[in-house]
């Protein structure tokens, strides 16, 4: 399967012009595509079908709940398909069957183990405060996106744990795909800050969850990876972040706009 994978492209501030890809079969939008929304309209139209995962500055400002339901409801008028604790199929131009999984999966701050924790919510505690967001009447705070990136983190472990038998006659899957706004592992941390406790408000510790993937797409951290991860027995994960960033910080250098994946 051929696909583009689009993040962190901050079209609040940025100029950029999205160019599909000659050859991908669909576009991955991995979040922080516009934290207004509006730059979701250049999407429309796309010559692909586009799958979306919001990203954590999709929500700034707003009511969570109620910003969930009206993000899916503008991606649905727009044609675009949005996952969150989702699933959506597609068949590759070679005829292999892929499961899509998507989630914004927030991050739980166990990155560097529970003794660590507490130090890792600390210098997250800035970043909840610049987003401005809440779940219901609470600000949201470390322990509310805690709690959040549990469930997403149990139903990507269930589902993943799925066999595709159980999909029935007809509607198994060959490969399987995650597409994620936080990293899975420590192994996405952005090089120029290495391994710090607020690098446990951008990757998670997801390394079991990526043995039972075939691939896995994130953004959320302003670089870009292109990595596999050994499977006993099994062909190695591949996981790819194709994040734009911010200009102003040099973070768009090398950022190729029509790259195209191929994923076996």
């Amino acid at each position: 399967m051929k696909l583009q994978l689009y993040s962190d492209l901050h079209l609040e501030t940025e100029r950029f012009t999205p160019e599909p890809a000659p050859g991908a079969e669909l576009l991955v939008l991995a979040g922080d595509i516009d934290s207004t929304w509006a730059g979701y309209e250049r999407f429309a139209g796309w010559p692909v079908p586009v799958l979306v995962v919001a990203g954590n500055h999709e929500y700034d400002g707003r009511e969570l709940g109620r910003a969930r339901a009206a993000f899916e409801r503008r991606c649905t008028r727009l044609g675009l398909t949005p996952l969150e604790c989702s699933e959506a199929g597609h068949t590759a131009a070679n005829g292999r069957r892929w499961r899509i999984l998507g989630t914004t999966r927030w991050c739980d701050f166990d990155l560097f183990g529970l003794a660590q924790r507490p130090r890792s919510e600390r210098a997250a505690a800035y970043f909840m405060r610049l987003m401005g967001a809440r779940l219901g009447d609470t600000v949201l705070g470390t322990a509310e996106q805690r709690e959040l990136a549990l469930q997403s983190r149990r139903w990507l472990e269930t589902t993943l744990a799925r066999s595709p038998r159980s999909a029935g006659p007809g509607a198994a899957w060959d490969r399987t795909l995650v597409v994620t706004h936080f990293a899975p592992s420590l192994k996405s941390a952005d090089p120029r800050y290495g391994a710090t406790p607020s690098t446990a408000a951008f990757c998670n510790a997801d390394d079991d969850l990526l043995q039972r993937a075939d691939a896995w797409l994130h953004g959320h951290l302003h670089c870009r990876h292109d990595y596999t991860v050994a499977r006993p027995g099994l062909r190695p994960v591949r996981v790819v972040s194709q994040a734009r960033g911010l200009a102003a910080k040099g973070e768009t250098r090398g950022h190729d706009p029509r790259h195209l994946i191929d994923l076996a």
